[in-house]
């Protein structure tokens, strides 16, 4: 039998029936529990209507291979990473396709100290493990126990570390949870605020969890699905506009004019404001843009250090770098403090503090930055043979390059402009990204050319 179709290189993700079923997730248990023989471990999921199913399916792989199960109950995958790190257990995993359309699912598997279980770290030998379907005969009296158990109170404790509540204005902020389960830790932050007397005013948008998303697949991503937070930011006259992926290990960014703002910058934003509390420290970001990140880093006597794109190989980097901070430009965003894990609760409460510390919106926070790296973001081209469109570019600028960099596809530094061009892990897609010194036209330009070329 050829893999298991729902084993992706970083997770277990596919669409239900075809690819993903109570049987194969009860033997997903059964092979985390075989390769990693934990003791306990902890366990979760989203709000799609498969999720519950799945986890119980889950949940009996560990109890018959006597392990105990904790069951925090609707959760985003950050809650998962906080869960095995704060209650000490072996493992975590949270069931959840994050941003995929309602017929898919899938989970995101952790060991102790939450750190990822990718198919370099173990992922492949619990597919070996759950394909070959050869476990130990159950033993009635050895089953692990179950407990539901409730870590919401210490997660939302240790967010609001991150921030000087003293230092927040009065603000009025869109959050738009996609229906998603990033509602309920708004929800208990606001409590939070409440508390504290902290003048923040939270707008709600597509708050309650729905497995059915009535209102479009929670990927803020697609320029598509955008409009609703937009047009909130507008009416509302807010200061910020913040929206989630499905299982909100992701946020986005919306100005107080209703822009996106780039998850690219972003990255720099929260690079600068961690190299002020942290000097010299390692700062992380992937290959596929760099400049403004560099500058920043340099600018703030940090130290960058790139990564390959992936959570996976950012998670290893920020540990061997001990790196205070890392950022991917699709809006994950790692933090030290954190067990070295990404967040989307963390980033727009620090971009938040930022703004009134510095007494400036978020627009101004970041156009000089787009004005001096201008980019039109990642852009995605389906094609029946990526690697021959990559290696026609590559053949193409190669020997106009100042350098030519392997980490992530192909980066080819123009001198006055530079690009990342590399294939998705999972279908057949090309993903561009480009950016300039200060020339936007410029930029579209060498866009438009490099497209012209990979579709040709």
């Amino acid at each position: 039998m050829t893999k298991l179709a729902c084993f992706k290189a970083y997770d277990i993700r596919g669409q239900l029936g075809t690819q993903l079923d109570e049987d194969i997730a009860y033997r997903i248990g059964r092979a985390y529990a075989a390769f990693l023989k934990p003791d306990t471990v902890v366990v979760g999921g989203d709000m799609r209507l498969s999720t519950e199913s799945l986890k119980e399916a889950l949940s009996n792989g560990l109890r018959d291979s006597g392990i105990n199960v904790l069951d925090i109950g609707l959760c985003g995958t950050e809650e998962i990473y906080f869960a095995t790190a704060h209650l000490g257990v072996c493992g975590g995993i949270v069931v959840t396709a994050s941003h995929n359309p309602e017929d898919y699912n899938g989970m995101k598997l952790v060991r102790k100290g939450s750190r990822p279980i990718s198919g370099d770290t173990g992922l492949d030998d619990i597919e070996r493990l759950a394909r070959e379907n050869n476990f130990k005969e159950i033993d009635p009296a050895g089953r692990g126990g179950y407990q539901k158990v409730d870590t919401l109170a210490p997660y939302v404790e240790h967010l609001m570390e991150y921030v000087d509540t003293s230092k927040l204005k009065p603000m009025k902020l869109v959050v738009n949870a996609g229906n998603g389960v990033a509602g309920h830790v708004i929800d208990a932050l606001e409590e939070q605020f409440k508390a504290a007397s902290v003048p923040v005013e939270f707008i709600k948008v597509h708050h309650q969890p729905d497995g059915t998303f009535p209102n479009g697949i929670p990927n803020p991503i697609l320029v598509e699905n955008r409009d609703d937070t937009i047009n909130a930011v507008l009416e509302h006259k807010a200061d910020m506009g913040i929206a989630w992926d499905g299982d909100f290990d992701r946020c986005f960014l919306f100005d107080e004019n209703g822009r996106f703002i780039e998850g690219y910058y972003i990255v720099g934003l929260l690079a600068e404001a961690f190299l002020n509390k942290h000097k010299g420290e390692a700062i992380i970001h992937d290959p596929r843009l760099t400049w403004n990140t560099l500058d920043i880093v340099e600018a703030n006597d940090g130290r960058a250090v790139q990564s390959k794109t992936g959570h996976a190989f950012i998670k290893e980097c920020m540990r061997e770098e001990d790196a205070v901070y890392g950022g991917e430009m699709s809006a994950h965003h790692y933090f030290r403090d954190f067990f070295y894990c990404d967040s989307g609760m963390i980033p727009w409460l620090l971009v938040a503090e930022l703004m009134c510390n510095k007494s400036q919106p978020l627009s101004a926070l970041v156009d000089d930055r787009i004005l001096k790296y201008p980019s039109p973001g990642e852009i995605n081209s389906k094609l029946e043979e990526p690697k021959a469109s990559i290696e026609k570019v590559l053949n193409t600028y190669k020997d106009d390059a100042l350098s030519i960099d392997h980490t992530d596809g192909i980066s080819l530094d123009m001198g006055d402009w530079r690009f990342n061009l590399r294939s998705s892990n999972t279908e057949p897609v090309v993903r561009l990204n480009v950016e300039t010194r200060g020339d936007e036209a410029l930029m579209k330009a060498k866009t438009e050319e490099l497209l012209t070329l990979l579709r040709s």
